[in-house]
């Protein structure tokens, strides 16, 4: 079983990263089981997203606390959480950055990869949200799905103009991270 762990905060749009997520696994006959846990339930307060998947149905309903994947969506997060709890130690990590933000350094045989996946977004969508772009990220650093997968399962959550915008994103993440691999 593979397990993803979501930073991000209330109103960024991470549960909608997991389902996302875990559709595109599924896509690729994979069980996927994707859901948010809140801390406090107020937008802006840190929040996470797990999704976890097998070859198998998944049983397991608990929070991710080992994960193989990391993706933070809001990397202020880092400056007052450790989000790399737990982070096994061959894991990826996608990071969303910005000048300035300092990242702590992988640790072991893993794997950081950053990108500035808001200004990326800004550019393609004309909003700051780069959870598709952190997604078509994920995508190229890990090879666990395919890009096809992805851009089948955002046209499954969006529509018309917002998948497009959408899926030039991901796209857009796929292409920055790839020729860093």
């Amino acid at each position: 079983m593979k397990e993803i762990r979501i930073h991000a905060r209330a109103g960024q749009g991470a549960i909608t990263t997991a389902t996302i997520l875990g559709q595109a696994y599924f896509m690729n006959n994979k069980y996927a089981y994707a859901f948010p846990h809140f801390g406090a339930a107020r937008m802006g307060a840190p929040m996470n997203a797990f999704v976890r998947v097998d070859d198998n149905p998944i049983r397991l309903r608990s929070q991710v606390t080992s994960p193989d994947y990391l993706i933070v969506v809001d990397p202020t997060l880092m400056r007052g959480f450790d989000c790399y709890t737990g982070f096994k130690s061959n894991g990826i990590a996608v990071i969303n950055t910005r000048e300035g933000l300092d990242i702590p350094k992988p640790k072991d045989n893993q794997k950081i990869y950053l990108l500035p996946a808001n200004d990326i977004a800004l550019k393609i969508i004309g909003r700051p949200l780069g959870n598709t772009v952190l997604l078509g990220a994920y995508a190229a650093a890990t090879g666990e799905i395919e890009l096809d997968g992805l851009i089948q399962a955002v046209e499954k959550r969006f529509s018309g103009k917002i998948a497009q915008m959408n899926i030039e994103a991901a796209k857009a993440g796929y292409e920055y991270i790839k020729p860093k691999k």
